[in-house]
């Protein structure tokens, strides 16, 4: 626990450091929080601060700065929010994000992230439910049987399945038949809860085929979940990244095979409103240097996505949250008004 002398000159030494990205001593320090405090009692206090793993002193300064311990403190406790302060960022958003295609609303909301914050926006573009008009299934050979479904839209995807059974062409033409007649419209979940239940009298087999390609249709859609990212090369211009060549490669990789940032992603969207990982808090996107500010969005009530934005630790979170929150409505609504 820390007492209100140690929480406010950590809170200011995290608000300088953000502002200035230099080291902050203790002269500075005490000019900054606005205290009698003499010089030696400042330095007990930022040892005692170390200590607990919340600030460090980088080799080359006897200043201090924040760890990401310290960055966490600060935006849990010491981090308000003024609501006041979202008017400015929803007029600078508000005419970029407009009902719409979901594709363009998605990608103005990318750019627009990126824009505001100087780092990296990403968002998911909206789940869709995997619904299907009709399914083929087709013998081949080693017991695989290729899946094609068709959705009401006439796009065709096409999966193999490998069966513990080996099935002629007319027990597949059965199963296809009975999942067309009982289930075409339905989504793949309502058609895999029903199926549980309502295929008892077809022979096990073909119930387990029906039930590996409802599962099989349904991984499908979620495997096609666009992560759209804008903004990558905001990060050359951050002094923490531009000296590290080889962790800026291993960032720009994220975001090129985005398959972390759609787990990350799709982890924000169970969190209710703004969401913050520090570091490698997030487990999923394990670098230690970047921090991570996202939130959900809705469609008529439903969560539907996810974005955020991606930079240093050493950024304005309060206008990040503002930044992320604000965009995270508005996209809300811009997909609403276009159903």
């Amino acid at each position: 626990m820390l007492d209100d002398r140690a929480k406010l000159l950590l809170k200011t030494l995290v608000e300088r450091y953000i502002a200035d990205g230099q080291p902050v001593g203790s002269r500075t320090l005490a000019r900054a929080a606005g205290m009698e405090l003499s010089p030696a009692t400042i330095r007990n206090v930022m040892s005692d601060l170390e200590e607990l793993g919340l600030i460090a002193s980088p080799h080359t300064s006897a200043g201090r700065i924040p760890t990401a311990r310290g960055y966490r403190m600060f935006v849990d406790t010491m981090l308000t929010v003024r609501r006041e302060g979202l008017s400015p960022v929803s007029e600078m958003t508000a005419p970029g994000i407009e009902a719409g295609q979901p594709h363009r609303v998605i990608s103005h909301a990318a750019n627009m992230l990126s824009s505001l914050s100087q780092f990296v926006g990403v968002i998911t573009a909206p789940r869709r439910a995997s619904v299907f008009r009709h399914i083929e299934f087709l013998s081949l050979s080693d017991r695989r049987v290729l899946v094609i479904i068709v959705s009401p839209e006439g796009e065709v995807q096409n999966r193999i399945i490998h069966t513990q059974a080996t099935f002629t062409q007319s027990q597949l033409l059965e199963a296809a038949n009975f999942l067309n007649s009982h289930y075409s419209g339905l989504t793949m979940e309502a058609v895999r809860e029903r199926l549980k239940n309502e295929v008892d009298a077809l022979r096990g087999e073909i119930a387990d085929l029906m039930k590996a390609a409802v599962d099989i249709g349904a991984e499908g859609d979620s495997a096609q979940d666009e992560v759209v990212v804008s903004g990558e090369r905001n990060l050359l211009s951050v002094s923490e990244f531009s000296s590290d060549m080889g962790n800026l490669r291993r960032m720009f990789d994220l975001f090129e095979q985005k398959t972390q940032l759609i787990r990350l992603l799709d982890v924000s969207a169970q969190a209710d409103g703004v969401r913050i990982y520090i570091g490698g808090e997030s487990q999923v996107v394990p670098y230690e240097d970047l921090s991570v500010v996202t939130a959900p969005y809705e469609v008529d009530g439903q969560i539907v996505g996810t974005l955020g934005v991606i930079g240093p630790q050493r950024m304005p979170y309060e206008r990040m949250i503002q930044i992320v929150d604000v965009t995270a409505k508005l996209v809300g609504n811009a997909l609403s008004h276009n159903k």
